[in-house]
């Protein structure tokens, strides 16, 4: 063939004929070249038994040019009912065609090939990650979630845990019992009675700090449980939390009291919930708290709307969770999930909550559902027991005036067996010194505890103190701030005037406005009672120290400063008042007498006069301390100055 296509390129004119024998060879060769692509393709036995189903086989073994065509196309085709008779002119369009049928099946193959190399490819290394998840998990349950890394970490964790120093000295010293709560026996009972009965209540607790509100909640509790009566079980919760440390997010991302929901997109839930877009409820403080105590320390410290939200808790006792993400129709959602989203998680428990602010700064909806409990600041007798009990507790001795010097210096009980550990810290030291390296135990010298305070820095609580001494102008006066009362030191000093009728009268600039209005209507109480002219005399009034009064309470103890300056009566200085004082000389109610009286004791005063309608705020019966109740100014001059005859009411043409 390679011939006859030679010499027909190298004639000029073919002949008709050879035109025709070699488009026949030519047409053969495609032909032969597409059974031996289609063994290629399909293999021997395989195209045999195709072109047995195809009815194909005896035209290929056909020596005609038109049979093999045939049998071409119903191979390439899969058509059997192919039957036709081709003309020359047409085998070379066919035979194209067929060529092309036969590219297109070529490269589809090339291109399966190519994936089915690829796909065998992914599915090994699927199959070899999938056996190692599988190993992996396999280990996990044998071993569980841990690896040399993380248990090489546990077992750093468990020899911290080996090394200890001891328990610490406030730990040591805390109370264990109820009874062990030093000067809050009223405190006490009003709580364990509301806390303990068959229907607990809600509770806020007001005082100071140090004085054992949280101490007092949480053996209030354990109290509770061993009562037959208590709702409360033995295994009921005791949950702390500082309300300054409460953030949270308001698009609930995060709510560490209340709860929040981890979306598996933003947040990444746990990965088999993750992996179907599920999202994850994480219960709050409310939810471990459920059937005990949640106690918040410093409540009023705690954001708005967060308070608000925690109020619906305690309405609901359930908290409520809420996700774009949750579908309640997916069949592939726990069970937990669903009954969170669809019926919330339990919250029925008692709420405390602990502040040291004024009633009047907590929210009034929050106060409204919950018993209202005020604890009492610390007297130094109170100081005086609880460092007692806590030497006892640590096994030493501490002197008498060890005691008296710490109940001068706090009135917290916390900072009080602070200091007291201090101090045994300090003898220690000085017992070491000493060469005795064996005593752990022994007396507390008063030498011990001035080191602390002078290393500290301390200074006495009480800076002004009464005595048994009279003294001219001079009276104590009471102020209060939060739940703390204060003495204050009022004096007065008058000279008569160089001219008559052009006397002055001043008063400390940074005692406030309202404290010189006092000082006004003292002046005019005065002049009603005596008949006196002030203008008559020069009149100054201090508040020693320069302290600021925000309110008129010491209008009472203004105008006796003043009277005892100048009618020259001498006023003891055991003494204190408080009390708004009248143009018509009556002595009106004031704020925070319960602090007051604590302050004035704190002082050692023994005898406060109060206004009349504030009695009923105190005990009848206070110990150390002689509380007198007053209608007007007229009845305390009687009390102070007993020889003094008040002069009639004289009213002058110029007064009116």
């Amino acid at each position: 063939m390679k011939r006859l296509i030679d010499k027909l390129r190298k004639t000029k004119k073919p002949t008709a004929e050879a035109s025709l024998q070699l488009k026949t060879e030519d047409s053969q060769v495609k032909i032969t070249a597409m059974f031996d692509l289609l063994i290629e393709i399909n293999g021997s036995d395989q195209l045999v038994l195709k072109a047995g189903k195809l009815n194909a086989l005896h035209l290929m073994r056909s020596e005609n040019l038109s049979d093999q065509m045939i049998a071409l196309e119903r191979l390439v085709y899969g058509d059997p009912t192919i039957e036709r008779t081709y003309t020359e002119d047409e085998v070379a369009g066919v035979l194209d065609k067929l060529e092309n049928s036969l590219a297109e099946i070529l490269a589809r193959r090339t291109v399966e090939e190519s994936l089915e190399r690829k796909i065998n490819e992914r599915v090994q290394a699927k199959h070899q990650e999938y056996l190692k998840e599988i190993r992996s998990q396999v280990l996990k349950e044998e071993t569980g979630a841990d690896n040399a890394q993380t248990l090489r970490k546990y077992a750093e964790l468990e020899v911290l845990e080996q090394k200890k120093l001891s328990r610490s000295a406030m730990e040591m010293m805390r109370p264990t019992e109820i009874t062990q709560v030093i000067g809050q026996s009223h405190a006490i009972r009003a709580l364990l009675s509301k806390l303990s009965s068959p229907f607990p209540q809600h509770i806020i607790l007001y005082g100071p700090p140090g004085v054992g509100k949280t101490t007092a909640a949480r053996l209030a509790l354990a109290e509770s449980k061993v009562r037959k009566f208590s709702p409360f079980l033995e295994d009921a919760a005791f949950v702390e939390v500082d309300g300054t440390t409460l953030r949270w997010d308001p698009r609930d991302v995060t709510n560490p009291l209340l709860g929040s929901v981890h979306d598996p997109i933003y947040q990444g839930a746990k990965r088999e919930l993750a992996d179907g877009a599920i999202p994850e409820p994480k219960l709050g403080l409310v939810t471990q708290a459920h059937g005990g105590v949640l106690f918040i320390d410093e409540i009023g410290e705690l954001d708005a709307i967060l308070q608000n939200k925690l109020l619906k808790v305690l309405e609901d006792k359930r908290v409520m969770f809420d996700s774009a993400y949750f579908d309640p129709d997916d069949p592939n959602t726990p069970k937990y999930i669903q009954k969170l989203f669809t019926e919330g998680a339990p919250a029925d428990f008692v709420l405390i909550g602990a502040t040291t602010r004024d009633p009047s700064e907590i929210n009034p909806a929050l106060r409204s559902r919950c018993a209202e409990i005020f604890f009492d600041p610390l007297t130094p007798v109170d100081i005086g027991s609880i460092v007692e009990n806590a030497a006892q507790r640590l096994e030493i001795c501490a002197k008498p005036e060890v005691i008296t010097t710490i109940a001068d210096y706090t009135i917290e009980g916390r900072q009080a067996t602070r200091l007291l550990a201090d101090a045994y810290s300090v003898a220690l030291y000085r017992w070491l010194e000493a060469g005795d390296e064996t005593v752990v135990s022994g007396v507390i010298e008063q030498a011990d505890i001035t080191e602390v305070i002078q290393s500290a820095r301390l200074t006495p609580y009480n800076q002004i103190t009464a005595s048994d001494t009279q003294e001219i102008g001079k009276i104590f006066g009471l102020g209060v701030s939060g739940f703390l009362g204060s003495v204050l030191e009022l004096e007065a000093i008058a000279f008569t005037s160089n001219q008559r009728g052009k006397g002055l009268v001043r008063f400390n600039d940074t005692a406030g406005s309202m404290a010189k209005d006092s000082v006004f209507n003292a002046a005019t109480v005065f002049r009603r009672l005596t008949g006196e002219e002030l203008n008559d005399y020069d009149i100054h009034v201090n508040i020693v120290g320069g302290g600021k009064i925000d309110g008129p309470s010491a209008g009472v103890a203004i105008m006796l400063a003043m009277y005892s300056a100048i009618r020259k009566l001498p006023i003891p200085q055991d003494i204190a008042v408080t009390g708004e004082i009248s143009l018509q000389g009556r002595i009106k109610p004031v704020g925070g007498v319960q602090a007051k009286v604590y302050g004035a004791r704190q002082a050692g005063i023994r005898t406060i006069f109060i206004p009349a309608a504030n009695r009923q705020e105190l005990a009848l019966e206070l110990p150390g301390i002689k509380v007198i109740a007053v209608n007007s100014v007229e009845e305390i001059i009687r009390h102070i100055f007993p020889r003094e005859i008040t002069r009639p009411i004289v009213v002058r043409p110029s007064a009116i």
